[in-house]
């Protein structure tokens, strides 16, 4: 019976080595002060409502006053999403 053929196996060759791709990072060091600052402001919007019985802050807005507050907290949530 003829002998096979034995089949040479290639020299390990190692993957070629990965470059380090530059990350681009932009200064956002103002989100988190106006984020907070949104978040102080509807929350001293809504106190203030709450605690001159709806004369302030803007007394024609009537109940839309916590909708005012409650919008610049959600917009404080908004510039979050911009934090890293």
């Amino acid at each position: 019976m003829p002998k096979s053929r034995i089949r040479k196996k290639a020299d390990y060759t190692p993957p070629p080595a990965k470059q380090a791709t530059a990350i681009k990072l932009t200064n956002r060091s103002w989100v988190a002060p106006v984020m907070l600052a949104m978040f102080l402001v509807g929350l001293a919007w809504i106190v203030v409502f709450y605690v001159t019985d709806g004369t302030l802050p803007i007394d024609t807005l009537g109940n839309w006053n916590i909708v005012v507050g409650f919008g610049f907290i959600a917009a404080g949530f908004g510039v979050s999403t911009q934090w890293k």
